[in-house]
């Protein structure tokens, strides 16, 4: 062996990378040492088994794929995949591979990119976890900006039906001015809010015993004004089911929006009834809500009806809000919540819980 040829041996053996002769049989005829201490396998069971059974089952025919190219004297340059050492770890390589037709032979030079792909992995997981939190955030907002407007509008409606006329006392009168001027503009604020909301988004919430008598009782004393003033009849029965296992804010939620709609989009021949009751079905805890109300022209509503700002009713104080607001919290919490209804003959919202 001459020096140059010694020199030669000597960079293929100390090189860092991985530096392989393959036959175009789809085995290896040599190999340095890299390979060897990287796959954990010795020289001898490297060359005694096709190079495709080291190679990562997921990446076998990719592999395969572009080794057929490469003996049709097609060069090949920074292809990935993953191969599988002795001990069982996953490893990640680069390669660049030039076929030598003549003597049916590839040279192929690999860098191990498994600290890069690893890299990449945490940085992703990590932009999910961080648009998890923003969109934690933005639902934090977009539920409480929805939700306060029912309150507001229950003081608003309270004020309305004070007779200012009969009020002697000049300032009294002024007072109940202020305090409605500031009602409106807290109302238009937050409907300004809720405007500018527009991406879905869910949010994660802890799971926990919601008991449901409490839950509406804390949204029916919210609206207590409100309900007085429509004259709805609220009916409700949780005898077969009084718990579920949901989250207390989203509960409350969904009541406050389905009582608000109800009474918002009741006919105007009857008074609003609503009924509200428990059941269990085929191991899945389920909540129905019914009204008497205007209803939905299921053939033209479709699946838009969950759908952001998707209004049905031509009214004024309508945001395309409430629905979306509901479907979000049973959804993301896998639940289910479909909807039965025809025109002005109410609508039913049938929703399940995981037991």
């Amino acid at each position: 062996m001459n020096d140059t040829t010694f020199k030669y041996d000597l960079f293929f053996e100390l090189s860092p990378d991985l530096l392989c002769i393959a036959g175009y049989d789809g085995y290896f005829k040599k190999v340095n040492a890299a390979v060897s201490k990287l796959l954990g396998y010795t020289m001898e069971e490297l060359y005694a088994k096709p190079i495709n059974s080291f190679v990562f089952c997921a990446d076998k025919r990719s592999t395969q794929q572009v080794r057929d190219e490469l003996t049709k004297s097609k060069p090949l340059f920074n292809f990935e995949n993953r191969y599988v050492t002795k001990s069982g770890e996953i490893v990640w390589l680069s390669w660049t591979s030039l076929p030598v037709d003549s003597d049916q032979l590839v040279f192929a030079i690999a860098k191990n990119i498994t600290h890069k792909k690893r890299e990449e992995a945490d940085r992703s997981a990590l932009l999910t976890n961080l648009a998890n939190t923003n969109n934690d955030l933005k639902q934090l907002t977009y539920t409480t900006s929805h939700d306060l407007r029912s309150p507001v509008n229950n003081l608003l409606a309270v004020l309305d039906l004070l007779d200012i006329s009969k009020i002697d006392d000049a300032e009294a009168t002024e007072l109940i001015s202020i305090v409605k001027l500031s009602g409106e503009y807290l109302k238009e604020t937050m409907d300004n809010y809720i405007d500018a909301l527009s991406e879905k988004h869910n949010k994660l919430a802890n799971l926990e015993e919601v008991d449901l008598n409490e839950s509406l009782k804390n949204v029916l004393k919210s609206i207590n004004s409100l309900i007085e003033i429509s004259k709805a009849s609220i009916q409700t029965d949780f005898s077969k089911l009084s718990r579920i296992k949901f989250n207390k804010a989203y509960m409350e939620s969904v009541f406050l929006n389905l009582l608000t709609n109800s009474i918002k989009y009741a006919r105007p021949d009857c008074l609003p009834v609503i009924s509200i009751h428990s059941e269990k079905v085929d191991g899945r805890h389920q909540l129905i809500f019914a009204d008497n109300g205007l209803g939905f022209d299921m053939e033209k509503v479709k699946d838009k009806i969950f759908g952001l700002h998707q209004k049905f009713h031509d009214f004024k104080d309508s945001k395309g809000i409430g629905l979306y607001l509901v479907h979000n919290h049973i959804t993301s919490l896998s639940g289910k919540i479909s909807v039965e209804s025809k025109v002005n003959e109410g609508a039913k919202f049938i929703m399940s819980f995981k037991a």
